[in-house]
């Protein structure tokens, strides 16, 4: 299930072409798109991606955008030797939001690290594992010696992920007897 955006790829496309040839301004193509009070604003992030990228920029995409941490370092040390902004940057590299750079720009000056990311959409929706105490505990262990991998965890057993993320505070919190499926017994 992808995310539908508000103005299509032909009208961003027109925009871009309008204001490159100079048929409209900026705050011309907001009003003509019933755009917000900063549309302005916006539609100058699609001209400067437009003119680097082309329009393929504007193509759907279904999922989010791969990052390795190599990449990410490499953009946040472009910005801080100030080759360029965060949007000149998210326009170089087809970064669809500026936002984007800066966050790791952020994450980056408080020496918080910089990870891949690597969506993987099925480990949300996938179907809840039915299993004993000890596959769960044997679950647990895997993800919390691969470093609190939900993900990784719930891919590589074909899990869920919120369901092996409450496991693992649930057993740090609690320990093992509160993975004990109580459910149809009496409290005691």
């Amino acid at each position: 299930m992808g995310r539908k955006a508000k103005y299509t790829k032909e009208q961003k496309v027109q925009a871009c072409e309008d204001y490159l040839n100079k048929r409209k301004s900026a705050e011309q193509i907001r009003i003509e798109l019933n755009m917000a009070e900063y549309g302005a604003i916006l539609v100058l992030k699609w001209v400067k991606s437009y003119r680097v990228n082309g329009h393929s920029i504007f193509d759907h995409k279904s999922t989010n955008n791969k990052y390795s941490k190599e990449f990410k370092e490499m953009v946040v040390q472009e910005y801080l030797q100030g080759h360029g902004s965060s949007m000149d940057l998210a326009a170089k590299y087809g970064i669809p939001k500026c936002s984007t750079v800066l966050n790791w720009v952020n994450k980056y000056n408080s020496h918080r690290e910089l990870k891949d990311y690597n969506p993987k959409p099925g480990v949300y929706m996938a179907d809840t594992l039915k299993v004993s105490k000890e596959k769960k505990i044997e679950i647990i262990k895997y993800c919390i010696d691969h470093n609190h991998d939900y993900k990784g965890t719930a891919e590589f057993y074909g899990g869920n992920y919120a369901q092996i993320y409450n496991w693992v505070k649930k057993y740090e919190s609690k320990g093992e007897d509160a993975l004990e499926d109580r459910r149809g017994k009496r409290k005691a």
